[in-house]
């Protein structure tokens, strides 16, 4: 049992009326959700002379709590700690949407869930508010101390009025921040129709649609890797990437490698850590350019697949649904400009096969009535000069041509 002097006494009324001031101040004056995270767990820890503060945010499509901001000793785990529903104490919290305080031996409680990247996190008393909106989740708020420590009636209260006030802040802040991310994709991928319509060469095209998706997903790395049919392989034919590791990596089989399961199932990949996954083909790359997840996308043009765009993150990160459909919509532009500008290639290669044919024809004739010759030695003589002035048969017809216009005049 805890002794009575362990037992804290009422919160400091100046304190606790800063604490309300400043959250409605907080409510009105940001919409950015990290700060309005931020603001929020440096207020209550302050308030509670807690050892940890956490907030948990709610993503609903995958029913996951992800830890959105922190008061030490872990902020190197926000974004990436995730529990699902239900599990530990936040998520009995989250998933019975009722406070919950433990005032000594919160690890040995059988809801407890410990984390192997968080070792030394042996807090003795913990509680946690749900964080609402009209009864639907929004998140959880933690507040932790290392030593046994009586939440009074009083305390879950004010927290629990904090949670209710600065739910509706962060729904909102949420809310501005996917408006806003809206907005930015919709530029971007006017941005990507402009550049593919522009008069720039293929590859400088690439570079520039490597480099805008980069900055919209806000990729460690992006590149797009084009499929060589013959070989089977894939290579690297752009990348913001100014590491030359990563640059001047060799191409990659489509049977043995993750972009390759891209080409081959036609779809969308998604891994959470390459460095754990052992078809990926070049693991000492991932660590030195601290590569973690990977969405791979292919290229499709109808459907023949042309290559595979590629997006790594720094950190664990889990592909939102509107992150593979950006994607999915960049790389089925770029594989139709790809294509249109192989067929024009292929357009102009057989004019100019059509136009040399038309030349060679026309000095062959040449060489006939002048030296008196068949057409196969004649065509045979401008191969030879070809071959020995290591020219084109149609340079050489050409200059037949001109010398027989010289001396006819």
């Amino acid at each position: 049992m805890l002794r009575a002097k362990s037992i804290p006494g009422a919160l400091d009324p100046a304190e606790e009326l800063d604490l309300l001031h400043k959250i409605s101040h907080l409510i009105g004056s940001t919409l950015e959700l990290k700060t309005v995270l931020q603001e929020i767990v440096s207020l209550v820890s302050g308030l509670t002379r807690a050892d940890g503060c956490f907030v948990y945010l709610h993503e609903p499509a995958k029913a996951n709590l992800v830890l959105s901001a922190s008061k030490t000793p872990h902020p190197g785990e926000v974004g990436q700690l995730r529990l699902k529903m239900g599990e530990g104490l936040t998520g009995w919290v989250a998933e019975h949407k009722k406070p919950l305080a433990i005032p000594e031996k919160a690890n040995d409680d059988h809801r407890f869930k410990f984390f192997q990247s968080l070792p030394e996190d042996k807090f003795e008393a913990f509680l946690s508010v749900p964080l609402l909106v009209k009864n639907n989740l929004v998140g959880v708020i933690n507040v932790q101390h290392r030593k046994p420590h009586v939440y009074t009636d009083h305390v879950q209260k004010v927290l629990t009025t904090v949670a209710r006030q600065v739910s509706g802040a962060i729904e909102n802040a949420r809310l501005y921040e996917e408006t806003r991310r809206r907005s930015d994709t919709i530029q971007t991928l006017s941005a990507v129709s402009h550049t593919l319509t522009s008069d720039r060469y293929t590859e400088e095209i690439l570079q520039l649609i490597v480099a805008m998706t980069a900055s919209l997903l806000g990729s460690k790395i992006c590149s797009v890797m084009l499929l060589n049919p013959e070989t089977g392989e894939l290579r690297i034919a752009a990348t913001q990437s100014l590491s030359p590791a990563y640059r001047n990596k060799p191409g990659v089989k489509v049977d043995q490698s993750l972009s390759g399961q891209a080409v081959l199932q036609k779809k969308p990949i998604a891994i959470t850590d390459v460095r754990k996954d052992n078809r990926f083909s070049f693991p000492d790359i991932a660590v030195s350019e601290g590569l973690v997840s990977l969405l791979s996308v292919p290229m499709l043009f109808k459907d023949q697949v042309l290559g595979v765009i590629n997006t790594y993150s720094a950190e664990e990160h889990v592909f939102s649904k509107e992150d593979v459909s950006v994607l999915q919509s960049i790389a089925n532009q770029c594989a139709s400009t790809i294509m249109q500008t192989r067929l024009l290639q292929e357009k102009l290669a057989a004019q100019e096969q059509l136009e040399t044919r038309k030349t060679v024809e026309r000095a062959k004739g040449v060489l006939m009535k002048k030296r008196g010759v068949s057409e196969p030695e004649a065509f045979r003589e401008i191969q030879k000069q070809s071959m020995d002035r290591r020219k084109s048969m149609k340079e050489i017809a050409e200059a037949i041509l001109l010398a027989e216009d010289l001396g006819s005049k």
